[in-house]
């Protein structure tokens, strides 16, 4: 039987609690007696006079879009005007054209009739742009047929193409590696691939340049962590992601002591082939060609179509089912206007002159790499080259460490003077509060297969006077 309230019980109780119970209780009742009878007093509004506001509104400053703009001197707002195609020779517009050495144009394609024709004949009958995505009626057959010969190429399932270079890589990495999931990636990836980690919301882990141990220790510092918690170390994916030749150092990966780790790690291995795409291997395929690697060791492999290609865009290529997810998950794909068909024109008549003169083109091109680089070794001992010597992309930097906005200048100045003696060449351009880890500034060297060694040595002879007027 429920019990009844007891109003004489209740009465003792009251009585046996102690005076600082009692007081505090008493308070209570007052506060909240005092909350429903208590008048609302309405809130007094400050009525301006018209001249009080525009007074106001003239003395507010709002918040500056860019808080720290930068110089007003500073290079990127003052880029050199190109007239003309940019081949072996720049037009800058005043007068005598320049000895290339600053663009990517390595097999210069960018020059080649054959190319060119593709484009047009594509342009009578695509137009200039498709104006949608691919799954929104941007894509044509030039584009299917693009992809289908890029695979075949890489003698891969599948392939998938973007319309810009930036977004390939930015767009493929997050695409899989997810929040939760660790990528072991070089120092010296380029920034492309920087923001592709970070918009993976992975835990990034650098190792140090090249460095194949500091990357096993790195991994069994990982072991050690998932045998302590099994069931996280079940769910956890691990990705290692290289570049075949680091546009930051123009140096190789080591792929088969990777291709090791993986193996051992259980590792997905990403490559960016972006330089070593048309430049590296017996058949142009790039670092995996080079080394003999077969392409069931590498997970996916992602490139440019901007360098080598002389065209626009990038695309991945790897099994079935992970270029599937690409046309699901990869953002740049779902969400970009395709790429122009008239460029995947050019880039299909690229793959047919890789399959017809690749090597040839590799051997000429590494013979040009090797010419520049020992050549190069000549400059005054101000400076050294760094890079490998068959590589198309080499690194000219100060012996001398200084400021980074120093050193900078000081290879600004050499660039400036080298045009003057008829060579148009490219200071490294950074973020450098964005860059994961910032290298040392450079002037960027890239090497073009139709090089003579006449003009080599007219490249030589520049960059040293150059050095010599600016360092003495």
């Amino acid at each position: 039987m429920a019990s009844q309230w007891n109003v004489y019980e209740s009465f003792q109780a009251l009585l046996q609690a102690g005076p600082y119970h009692l007081a505090l209780e008493g308070v209570l009742v007052l506060c909240i007696i005092w909350l429903f009878t208590a008048k609302k007093q309405p809130s007094k509004l400050v009525r301006l006079t018209k001249k009080e506001e525009e007074e106001l509104i003239a003395e507010w400053m709002p918040e500056p879009l860019v808080p720290n703009p930068p110089p007003e001197d500073h290079p990127a707002l003052h880029t050199r005007t190109v007239y003309g195609k940019a081949g072996k020779y720049l037009d800058l517009g005043k007068g005598e054209k320049l000895l290339n050495l600053g663009t990517h144009n390595y097999l210069n394609f960018g020059e080649r009739p054959e190319i060119e024709k593709a484009a047009l004949e594509c342009l009578h009958t695509y137009g200039v742009g498709s104006c949608g995505p691919r799954g929104f009626y941007g894509t044509t057959k030039v584009h299917l047929e693009l992809e289908e010969r890029l695979a075949e190429y890489f003698n891969c399932e599948m392939a998938v193409l973007y319309s810009y270079g930036f977004s390939t890589s930015a767009s493929a990495i997050p695409a899989y590696s997810k929040s939760g999931d660790i990528i072991y990636a070089d120092e010296m990836v380029n920034f492309i691939l920087q923001r592709g980690l970070q918009a993976s919301r992975s835990r990034v882990v650098y190792f140090r340049h090249n460095d194949i141990n500091h990357l096993e220790e790195l991994l069994e510092e990982q072991v050690k962590q998932d045998k302590k918690d099994p069931r996280k170390a079940n769910a956890t994916r691990k990705f290692l992601v290289v570049e075949g030749i680091y546009m930051n150092s123009g140096l190789m990966c080591p792929l088969p002591e990777l291709v090791k780790l993986r193996q051992k790690y259980k590792l997905r291995l990403f490559i960016d082939e972006s330089i070593t795409f048309g430049t590296l291997g017996k058949n142009c395929r790039g670092i995996t060609d080079h080394f003999d690697v077969p392409m069931k060791e590498v997970d996916m492999i992602m490139a440019s179509l901007e360098t080598s290609a002389a065209s626009t865009g990038g695309f991945c290529v790897g099994t079935k089912f992970v270029i599937d997810h690409q046309r699901l998950s990869g953002l740049g794909y779902c969400f970009s206007a395709s790429l122009p068909p008239m460029l995947a024109a050019t880039s299909i008549k690229v793959v047919d002159i890789l399959e017809k003169e690749g090597g040839d083109l590799v051997a000429e091109l590494q013979d040009k790499c090797r010419l520049m680089h020992n050549k190069l070794k000549g400059l005054p001992s101000k400076v050294t080259v760094t890079g490998e010597d068959i590589s198309p992309v080499k690194h000219l930097r100060l012996v001398d460490s200084s400021e980074r906005e120093v050193e900078e200048q000081i290879l600004r100045d050499i660039a400036e003077k080298a045009e003057n003696y008829g060579v148009a060449l490219t200071v490294s351009s950074y973020l450098w509060d964005k860059e994961a880890n910032p290298p040392k500034p450079s002037i960027r060297i890239t090497v073009n297969k139709d090089l003579t060694e006449d003009e080599v040595e007219k490249a030589l002879d520049a960059i040293t006077k150059a050095v010599t007027d600016i360092l003495g």
